[in-house]
């Protein structure tokens, strides 16, 4: 076994890597950017070495300064994680050459996988099912719409070098083909490369089913059964459990063999994955097999008891796989969502900022035995950076069941605290909450299909997360939750008689003005006298504020709520039964905000100028594209708000801009 690794990554991936590596007494190296020089993963591993700037390209795919840094601290081997350059063959082969194990397969399996298209005909040749398509050399234009309508609409064109939702278009009929192609090549040249694309019939309603393989250096290859990763958004997972719900044990034995066979078709060594596409009548077809551990590894871990990174060391040091198949078996149910900083209701934009507050569930860190884990590569105070995935944390859940992971998870997600960047927990509650996927009705379509439901305005419980903020200023304003005594009210105390105190707030979501009037009678009873006025409804209103930081308990006529409240300044964040709620008080030093101005169009985030599309003066139509940003690998079209002329273009192709930035100006036509 190795002595010390150096772990080729960043984030929640290589704080997994050092966990397993600590366990095991393995030293671990981290690298890092610019913009991680504080990380996470940098505290967690023994030693960490500087390798370049914030963007990715110049620090974590720079190949040569990860096998510099791996020969200058002794490391023996380099773990790849996932992403970067984890099924790069150039970053396989530079390790061989300096003598470093490369803690993956061999090169060959990485080249073999790697194109699309060269994958898929040895799949052919494996007798692996594969769907109908293109996967030729030619990439004339012409031929390749020909080879669409002859698959027939809808198609999907993806990136033959690509992986993680980059470079795929679905076209629903031959009249878009053209568009979809120049942006699905453009893409896929700016995030592998490579511009090379492949065609396939779009199923319908399809499932995404993997399979975890593993494969030793004698001879040994193992399926770990299986994962249903079908909840998506933009072709990117958020929602994976293991095993895959309402597989028969004939189609789950038939595509564990399956994987098997394409692993040993490449002469495969180490953990690898291969994606099926599943029709609801138990048809699969092969997809991708991708050359690494998966983002979702974790479920597969939780029902097998296993660790995998443990498996991966162990391998690349030239053991034996530690079972072998008849000896593998699943435990209960596993489901894991991924809590992204982004914001659902603006189409999943990346959301950047500091993460002033983040509280997750009582969990144990990459633990194996606990029903409740958490993978995550931040801590609170860290910043969600427009450089890199942003992902806060992985929240996995084991149950005896589907039915008991489920419970788990709904009360798991309900515990998580954020402030800062937008994210999407309030929407994984929805999701798991919501019938199709509660029933296990899964397709990759599920959110579009389910938009009106999992899309549908807030039902939050605004009374009571106002009330709970009342509490919260009222306690940091006059120190009422802390006793009887004039000593301990530092504001508003009268030695008869009562008071009044209007308590005007702004709504950050809806920015809806509120008002609430807090009164109390000092001839009555220390409870009987407070009142609030609140949202039309007069109720006698009482609270206190718990040893545990941000909680409070209030009273309410007769109902008793509990709640928690983190203060920002002067904005209150709420969180009441899994919702979160986010107040302004507008006292007498706030300033109202600037007004948008007509016309005015912004980036949605921080990101890469990569296309204009108008030039000043011309006449557009409302939704007509306008320009093109790249943020975080992925493309952003800025269309027109409405009918009018283009003004002035503040930007040109290349420019960074920051997010709320003004990109160009439109003068509206009048009516």
């Amino acid at each position: 076994m190795f002595n010390k690794i150096l772990i080729a990554n960043r984030g929640e991936i290589a704080c997994r890597v050092a966990a397993t590596a600590k366990r095991l007494g393995i030293g671990s190296v981290a690298v890092y950017s610019d913009a991680d020089a504080k990380a996470k993963h940098v505290a967690v591993c023994d030693e960490a070495v500087h390798v370049g700037g914030s963007a990715a390209g110049e620090s974590y795919l720079r190949i040569e300064r990860i096998i510099d840094a791996a020969l200058k601290t002794g490391a023996q081997a380099i773990h790849p994680g996932y992403g970067f350059l984890s099924e790069n063959e150039d970053f396989a082969r530079a390790c061989d050459k300096a003598g470093l194990v490369f803690i993956g397969p061999p090169v060959e399996a990485i080249s073999a996988m790697g194109s699309k298209a060269a994958a898929k005909a040895l799949m052919q040749s494996a007798s692996v099912p594969l769907v109908p398509g293109y996967h030729g050399d030619d990439q004339d234009p012409a031929l390749l719409q020909k080879e669409a309508d002859r698959i027939g609409y809808p198609v999907l064109l993806k990136a033959s070098a690509g992986g993680g939702g980059k470079g795929m278009r679905v076209v629903e009929k031959s009249a878009d083909f053209a568009a979809a192609l120049v942006s699905c090549k453009r893409e896929a040249a700016s995030s592998f490369g490579n511009d090379r694309v492949l065609i396939e019939k779009y199923l319908l309603r399809p499932r995404h089913v993997e399979v975890q393989v593993f494969a030793d250096k004698h001879g040994g290859a193992v399926y770990l059964f299986d994962r249903d990763c079908s909840v998506q958004r933009r072709h990117q997972k958020v929602l994976e459990e293991a095993p895959a719900p309402g597989l028969t044990g004939e189609v789950r034995r038939a595509m564990g063999e399956a994987a098997v066979a394409a692993a040993r078709a490449v002469n495969y060594v180490g953990a690898g994955t291969v994606e099926f596409i599943m029709t609801h009548d138990g048809q699969f077809y092969f997809m991708e097999m991708n050359t690494r551990l998966q983002v979702e590894h974790p479920v597969t871990e939780m029902v097998t008891r296993l660790d995998l990174v443990e498996w991966q060391l162990k391998v690349a040091a030239g053991e034996p796989l530690p079972l072998t198949q008849q000896e593998l078996k699943v435990e209960g149910h596993a489901i894991e969502a991924r809590i992204y900083a982004e914001n659902p209701s603006r189409g999943f934009l990346p959301s950047t900022g500091t993460l002033k507050h983040l509280r997750l569930p009582q969990a144990v860190e990459f633990t194996l035995e606990d029903n409740v884990r958490i993978d995550s590569g931040v801590r609170e105070g860290d910043t969600i950076t427009p450089f890199y995935d942003p992902m806060i944390a992985k929240l996995i859940v084991h149950g005896r069941d589907r039915a008991d992971a489920l419970a788990r998870m709904a009360r798991a997600l309900r515990e998580c605290e954020v402030v800062g960047p937008h994210t999407n927990v309030e929407f994984l509650q929805r999701i798991v909450a919501s019938e199709p996927f509660s029933q296990g009705d899964l397709d990759t379509g599920l959110i579009e299909r389910h938009h009106d439901t999992l899309f549908a305005p807030s039902t939050v419980p605004q009374k009571q997360a106002l009330a709970l903020a009342c509490a919260a200023l009222l306690t940091r304003e006059g120190g009422e939750a802390h006793g009887n005594s004039p000593w301990d009210a530092l504001s508003h105390w009268r030695m008869a008689g009562g008071y009044a105190q209007d308590l005007n707030w702004r709504a950050i979501d809806t920015d809806e003005t509120l008002q609430a009037v807090f009164t109390r009678d000092s001839t009555q009873g220390n409870a009987e006298g407070k009142r609030l006025e609140l949202l039309g409804e007069n109720l006698r209103f009482d609270w206190s504020h718990a040893d545990e930081p941000h909680t409070f308990s209030v009273l309410l006529d007769e109902t008793l709520i509990k709640g928690r409240v983190f203060i920002d300044g002067d904005v209150f964040h709420v969180f009441y039964q899994g919702a979160s709620l986010a107040f302004e008080w507008q006292n007498l030093m706030a300033h109202a905000a600037d007004a948008e101005h007509e016309g005015r169009l912004t980036a949605p985030m921080p990101g890469k100028i990569i296309a204009v599309l108008v030039e000043t003066g011309a006449s557009v139509e409302k939704g007509a594209p306008l320009l093109v940003m790249e943020a975080m690998k992925m493309e952003h079209t800025i269309v027109a708000p409405t009918t009018g002329t283009v003004g002035e273009i503040l930007f040109s192709v290349g420019d960074q801009v920051a997010d709320g930035a003004q990109l160009l100006t439109m003068e509206a036509s009048r009516a």
